[in-house]
């Protein structure tokens, strides 16, 4: 179903040492002081990876999603923080190329796809989380503009994004049918960020509260019209879905990678513990499990690109599925590394945080279930 061409083969190489060289020796600093790095940031930049969920005719590189979804693994296997740059850049993005007119991408796209600005997706609320459709954030008409009252909770690129796509509601009565989507910049009059959260993994990405007290917004940042932000979301996470499928996959293989190689050096009993049976059966099995997920994913993002009727079902599996293999692999390099996978000399007790994380945002596990079986069971019933 996918198939792996020469670019992309090039692209991997070049992310792969641009991780190795660039982002690797800042991994562990820019998680223990939990502090966005600029200079990564504007490796990746130098590099176009910013623009890789844009259209060439806005600056960005027009590659596909699987082309999106090979860089955030390789920047996962050594930094999960980093592969959620590029990550939240497609999540932010995407409604402005699902709903968004071609003034509003002529506007807002060629300096997200250069990397000048940065995006977030706003749709999480205190009381909305796995269920968007009672979203209490409202939006009310007023002349040219809306003006937006409430808060939204855990948003990616909080504080450092310069566009956030706003989810509201404009008719409460309608439930999901009375939504609708806004991009709303930096610096808008009313809107502040708040809270920022101290998280367990993806500590150098910014994750934060968003709060709009009495926030204007003009009419012309309505994305689509109103009562279309919940399919806005929804297409929404079924292209973002493999993107974080990828960072789970890239954090399983840098953990397996890793503790591989650690088998190999540490000795125990006077040889080394890669020459235990029980040993390999573990790396075995984190090996095997982490390359199905590698074909899911990448089977998913093919599906997504192509609009294919199926999208939506492997888009959750491939969640569902590499975020369990994440944290069972993750979980497993701790074990092998024994008390020293415990310390933060190592990598695989941040690579086990990090991990965590992809079982939860844009969908909890337990939603993509409820996806996936819907979808299944959806084509008995038009037989039916």
């Amino acid at each position: 179903m996918y198939e792996l061409t020469q670019e992309h083969i090039m692209l991997r190489n070049m992310v792969r040492d641009l991780a190795q060289n660039k982002v690797a020796p800042r991994a562990a600093e820019i998680d223990e002081k939990a502090e966005w790095p600029w200079d990564i940031a504007d490796a990746l930049a130098s590099a176009d990876l910013f623009g890789l969920p844009f259209p060439e005719q806005y600056g960005g590189t027009g590659t596909d999603l699987l082309s999106l979804v090979i860089v955030v693994e390789e920047l996962a296997k050594v930094c999960a923080s980093t592969a959620l740059m590029i990550g939240g850049q497609g999540l932010g993005s995407f409604p402005i190329a699902i709903a968004g007119t071609e003034e509003q991408k002529q506007r807002w796209f060629p300096k997200l796809a250069s990397g000048q600005h940065l995006a977030a997706f706003a749709l999480t609320e205190p009381g909305a989380g796995s269920d968007p459709a009672h979203m209490s954030t409202r939006a009310v008409r007023d002349g040219d503009s809306y003006v937006l009252n409430g808060q939204k909770i855990f948003i990616t690129h909080a504080g450092v994004a310069h566009i956030y796509t706003v989810f509201a509601t404009v008719d409460p009565a309608k439930g999901s049918r009375g939504q609708a989507c806004f991009v709303v910049e930096k610096g808008t009059p009313g809107f502040s960020v708040g809270k920022m959260e101290s998280k367990m993994g993806i500590r150098a990405s910014p994750t934060g509260e968003l709060i709009f007290e009495d926030c204007r917004v003009p009419i012309e940042n309505l994305l689509g019209k109103e009562g279309d932000a919940f399919k806005i979301a929804m297409q929404t996470l079924d292209k973002s879905r493999p993107a974080v499928a990828a960072q789970a996959l890239g954090i399983a293989q840098g953990a397996t990678d890793f503790a591989a190689r650690y088998a190999t050096e540490r000795v125990q009993f006077g040889q080394p513990i890669a020459q235990f049976q029980g040993i390999q059966f573990m790396l075995a099995d984190m090996e095997t499990k982490t390359a199905a997920a590698r074909e899911l994913v990448y089977k998913a993002a093919t599906l997504v690109q192509k609009g294919d009727r199926e999208a939506s079902k492997y888009s959750a599996m491939c969640k569902l599925f590499a975020s369990d293999v994440a944290m069972e692999v993750t979980t497993n390099a701790v074990q092998i590394l024994g008390g020293y996978g415990y310390t933060k000399e190592y990598p695989v007790e941040r690579m086990m945080r990090d991990a965590k994380i992809t079982q939860i945002y844009e969908g909890t596990n337990q939603i993509q279930r409820l996806v996936v079986a819907r979808a299944m069971l959806s084509r008995f019933d038009r037989l039916s």
